[in-house]
């Protein structure tokens, strides 16, 4: 029987700056997905952009070589990643003129 989970890794945030999210400990799982809701978004040509990271520790980050498809309206994206080791965040990026988002990321992994 495969195990389940769903860590909501941030809820109604407001990201206008770059962030990574909180590391994650998911040597257990065979396969994550990382999902992005941007319930409301702000500024002029405003730009959210994200890369999947893993860590050995969850202290030092290397990037894996997903990224989460470029976000620039309301909606819900997602990237999926396999062999990614133990630790899993989302490193982000925020552009854009006076640019704000107000969402939340969730990460599902499956073992």
């Amino acid at each position: 029987m495969r195990h389940i989970h769903t860590a909501v890794l941030e809820r109604n945030g407001v990201f206008s700056e770059d962030f990574a999210t909180e590391p994650y400990e998911a040597g257990w799982a065979e396969e994550a997905i990382f999902f992005v809701r941007v319930d409301a978004v702000e500024g002029a040509e405003p730009r959210l952009s994200g890369s999947v990271q893993i860590s050995p520790d969850g202290i030092a980050w290397l990037d894996e070589g997903t990224s989460l498809p470029l976000v620039t309206s309301r909606g819900v994206t997602f990237t999926r990643v396999r062999h990614f080791g133990n630790w899993l965040r989302l490193a982000c990026t925020v552009s854009g003129r006076d640019a704000r988002f107000r969402g939340s990321i969730l990460l599902c992994l499956k073992g």
